[in-house]
């Protein structure tokens, strides 16, 4: 095959009986994901034309795969449907990544280009988080099987907070261990939430739909699953700033009830001098009351001294009247019970007499 200048690829066809000229321009070549070698077997999409400047027949490709891989897509989309009806790659059923898992787990080739990006994405983003790398082939003959089983373990040993299934771009043939029904239902039993990274962002993956969350590469899979440090330090430090902010109005309230308590401490007579002003007005309004009624009842006294005095018979004796008693001191009000010679005594507003009759008269 010959790629020109221009960017355009130019290659034989062959098959065992004949053979034929292909162009694939610039703008549909650089949609291959791979570049066909000599001896590839291959199944093109083409328009028949002529080269007129030597007059040959020629194909122009539009679109080129290997062969067979679209037979495998066939599979690949069966298994698909059935495994979605199933509900296999129901949303329900997704899992939420860790926010801050200490523990990752890598299941990949060691020998995979994707496991170096992914481990130095994942020390430049989390320094702090342990790695544990899962070794197992990604692809050939086993493979599907061998992924599978490392799942299981990693379940088994539930020793990571979340595990990352990837490896790097290829084929269709070359990705078709993550295609496998096992593979697929190894992530979703899982223990733990399972993200996939394989290939590149334009290739999918049974695995992928089964996965809890899907990267389009293994350095975007590193990136889901451990948040960067620095935003992690920056969450941390408007965090704090927050706090500080909080404790300062915290105690700018206590110093002012602290003010509060001094001054009341600086003058703790206060409040007994109020209620002592209390207690004295309490004093004087009783004082005020217990005068009235004392007034109240003096000229009531008063009146019923009067009223005595002047019911006092003396008080008619010292008019220029008199008593008289007879010898058992009874006041003799009526003549007719005296006799002659009976004694008497006669009581004046001042001093009083011995008497006797003489004789009475009606």
């Amino acid at each position: 095959m010959t790629r020109a200048a221009s960017g355009h690829w130019y290659f034989t066809l062959k098959d065992r009986a004949a053979q034929v000229r292909c162009v694939m321009f610039r703008t549909r070549n650089m949609l291959v994901d791979f570049a066909p070698r000599e001896g590839d077997d291959l199944e093109l999409v083409a328009n028949v034309g002529l080269y007129e400047a030597r007059g040959e027949f020629q194909l122009t490709v539009e679109s080129i795969r290997r062969a067979g891989q679209g037979l495998l897509f066939e599979q690949f989309l069966r298994l698909k449907e059935r495994l979605a009806a199933e509900g296999l790659f129901d949303q329900a059923r997704k899992r939420p990544l860790p926010a801050l898992p200490s523990r990752i787990g890598v299941v990949t080739s060691p020998q995979a280009a994707a496991l170096h990006d992914i481990l130095t994405t994942l020390r430049r983003r989390a320094p702090y988080v342990r790695i544990i790398v899962y070794p197992v082939p990604v692809q050939g003959q086993g493979a599907a099987a061998r992924i599978a089983q490392m799942l299981a373990t990693v379940s088994a040993r539930a020793e990571v907070d979340v595990v990352i299934l990837t490896r790097g771009g290829g084929s269709i043939e070359d990705l078709w261990a993550f295609n496998e029904e096992g593979v697929a239902r190894a992530v979703r039993a899982c223990a733990v939430p399972v993200v996939v990274g394989v290939g590149h962002e334009s290739d999918f993956t049974i695995a992928d739909f089964a996965a809890d969350l899907r990267a389009p590469t293994p350095t975007a899979a590193a990136e889901l699953v451990a948040p960067d440090r620095l935003g992690l330090l920056e969450t941390l430090r408007r965090r704090q700033l927050r706090i500080q902010q909080l404790a300062r109005a915290m105690l700018r309230a206590r110093a002012q009830r602290l003010d509060y308590a001094v001054r009341a401490i600086a003058t703790p007579r206060a409040p007994v001098r109020a209620l002592q002003a209390r207690l004295e007005a309490m004093r004087a309004r009783l004082g005020a009351v217990r005068g009235n009624l004392l007034a109240s009842r003096a000229a009531a006294l008063d009146a019923a001294v009067r009223a005595l005095q002047a019911l006092d018979p003396r008080q008619v004796v010292g008019r220029g009247y008199a008593l008289v008693r007879d010898e058992h001191g009874e006041l003799v009000t009526d003549s007719g019970r005296l006799r002659p010679g009976q004694g008497l005594q006669v009581e004046f507003a001042a001093g009083s007499a011995q008497v006797r009759v003489e004789s009475t008269r009606s």
